[in-house]
């Protein structure tokens, strides 16, 4: 197996996971009911289960 020939800095090893961030999921207002939820995210409003601003599922919780 290889190994490396040297030591990882603390200071390069962190640059690298900068990356690796977790960022917030962008959030939608539904035009018929004005809640907000995650886009392209089914989403319960009042019983009712909403997809695109449209009406899927009646009584749903």
């Amino acid at each position: 197996m290889p190994h490396p020939k040297r030591k990882t800095s603390k200071t390069r090893r962190d640059k690298r996971r900068t990356h690796h961030k977790i960022t917030t999921r962008p959030v939608a207002i539904c035009p018929n009911t004005g809640e907000p939820h995650e886009m392209h995210r089914a989403y319960v409003v009042e019983g009712n289960l909403y997809y695109k601003g449209k009406l899927v599922v009646e009584d749903f919780a």
